[in-house]
């Protein structure tokens, strides 16, 4: 044996009570789990004497945004001290394959404020174009020694548009339809785990239900699942939900609702609503789960909130909207007075909108400010402090969005087909806490000081329940034979270090982290393992 976890408090994954035993590892997966007094205690060339401290799966990030980070940090701290071993990535359907050398550039250019990676950045060698190079970039990694954490993927159906038939606000032609088709089967085939949309992003939002419903019947004869960003989740938030679990039944596909907030003033205490809609759907047979982040503001880039249309065209286009006096007082009345389809058909309340990143370093005077406030100081109305910064920062700032409610985060949490996502943003000057803090703010406040789970239900939440959602046979429990990706936290004391002031302060609680067997975390320090890899899934098509 190479290893044995002693005298620790199992929380096995599944959500049954937890138990002591002592937990021997070798060769990357778990080799036996004695329970206390159940037979003689296995030894291994190492022991490591876990009294006191709790015994997880590794825990699953369901949304995430580190499809660049991963190839251009091998600390990766952000996630790895926060006890993550597997990131689901190609989120909201932007990322960077399946791409031509166009597609790229556009995509690089439109999502730069999430990942960095705009056209010049040095920093990545981008040379992948299919789905398939790209997992193996991952699995190269740092050297050919790999990546801080596992990643599977989402084939993101934005960029499959984008790539398809570019930009234009219209339907799809048969062949073009043909081609989407095709792309996504093939990521499918080259490994991906499913799709996903951003359905408030261009070019993605410009596909009907009927465009989606084709691609998801794709992903479903693969066994995959859609996970949208759906079109809103504010004024009209039921009604786009029930239009993705609509279309999916239809299509016959799995789905997992991304971020599955209820959000702004119009949704106010409507948890109980969206529950219900999914209560209905799952006794009726519907394969639906969702994941959600233990925080009420959101994060996204400053340029989402404009309307569609000013969009249409790519990332050129719309700073030359911008520029035109015509142009962008039509988009002023969109976003302040009618409520834009990017800003969730919202009006714009400026106060609620914090810069949390900027892209050139000569704009940071921004960070850490509404835009409200940075209009205040500049004697101007906020509209033309966004239009302004919008242009010189080239569509790369970032934001956080005031706009949620604690009740609802609560409610939503706690049902039976939830996942943890952090939907975190590692850009930016001041990035949103939930890069960092996600999963020790779940056990620390949700569970140990609110009670509003208990800690075996949360880690079933965070561990098992995910892994199911991907269909990855070996992980997400602690059970012989499984993978030894693991985390030893103290439940006493984990916690989240990150907060809206201070947001890239690492975690409290969480000792050692374990992947395929290996400290990527011992004793609160970062090791330079880098025992990642991409997670494949390439099951036949029925």
């Amino acid at each position: 044996m190479d290893l044995v976890l002693r005298d620790v408090r199992v929380i096995d994954g599944t959500g049954g009570d937890s138990y002591r035993a002592d937990v021997a590892l070798d060769g990357g997966r778990i080799a036996a789990v004695v329970r206390e007094g159940a037979g003689d205690r296995p030894t291994a060339r190492r022991t490591v004497e876990a009294s006191g401290l709790a015994l997880s799966p590794g825990f699953i990030d369901m949304h995430a945004h580190s499809d660049l980070a991963l190839l251009r940090d091998p600390s990766h701290e952000a996630k790895a001290a926060q006890g993550v071993t597997l990131e689901v990535i190609g989120q909201d359907g932007l990322s960077y394959a399946p791409v031509d050398d166009r597609t790229l550039a556009e995509v690089r250019a439109q999502i730069a404020g999430w990942n960095g990676g705009a056209p010049g950045d040095p920093s990545i060698d981008f040379s992948w174009r299919s789905v398939g190079e790209y997992l193996d970039r991952l699995d190269h990694g740092f050297d050919g020694h790999g990546i801080a954490v596992n990643a599977a993927y989402l084939i993101p159906q934005g960029t499959v548009r984008m790539l398809a038939l570019g930009w234009d606000d219209r339907p799809a032609t048969d062949a073009e339809l043909t081609r989407m088709k095709q792309l996504v089967a093939e990521g499918l085939e080259q490994g991906a785990v499913g799709l996903s949309s951003g359905l408030t992003y261009t070019p993605g939002m410009y596909a009907s239900d009927a465009e989606l419903t084709e691609l998801c019947r794709v992903v479903a004869r693969y066994e995959g699942y859609y996970c949208p960003h759906h079109r809103s989740y504010g004024a009209g938030a039921l009604q786009a939900y029930e239009e993705m679990v609509g279309l999916t039944r239809e299509a016959g596909c799995a789905l997992h609702l991304a971020h599955a907030t209820m959000n702004f003033g119009v949704n106010k205490g409507r948890a109980p609503e969206l529950l219900t809609l999914l209560d209905k759907a799952l006794d009726d047979g519907a394969d639906i789960t969702l994941d959600t982040y233990p925080y009420t503001p959101g994060c996204t880039t400053l340029v989402a909130m404009l309307p569609s249309w000013a969009s249409e065209g790519g990332p050129e286009a719309i700073l030359a909207r911008l520029r035109d006096d015509a142009e962008a007082a039509r988009i002023r009345q969109v976003v302040e007075v009618e409520g834009a389809d990017g800003c969730h058909g919202v009006p714009m309340e400026w106060d609620t909108i914090e810069i949390s990143g900027v892209s050139h370093p000569e704009l940071a005077e921004y960070v850490g400010k509404t835009v409200a406030q940075s209009a205040a100081e500049r004697g101007e109305e906020p509209w033309v402090t966004a239009r302004r910064l919008l242009v010189e920062d080239r569509l790369g700032s970032t934001i956080l969005q005031h706009v949620g409610h604690e009740e609802n985060v609560r409610q939503i949490m706690r049902h039976r087909v939830h996942t943890g996502g952090s939907d975190g943003i590692l850009q930016g000057a001041k990035p949103h806490p939930r890069a960092y803090g996600t999963f020790p703010q779940y056990l620390g406040k949700y569970v140990r000081e609110l009670g509003n789970l208990s800690l075996e239900e949360c880690v079933a939440h965070l561990t098992g329940r995910a892994a199911a959602r991907l269909r990855l046979p070996d992980r997400g429990l602690v059970r012989e034979g499984y993978r030894a990706d693991l985390v030893l936290f103290d439940p006493e004391t984990v916690a989240a270090g990150s907060t809206f002031e201070e947001p890239r302060v690492l975690p409290t609680g969480i000792p050692h982290v374990l992947i395929d067997g290996r400290f990527v975390i011992e004793d609160g320090r970062r090791t330079d393992v880098l025992a990642g890899r991409a997670v494949r899934r390439t099951p036949a098509a029925r």
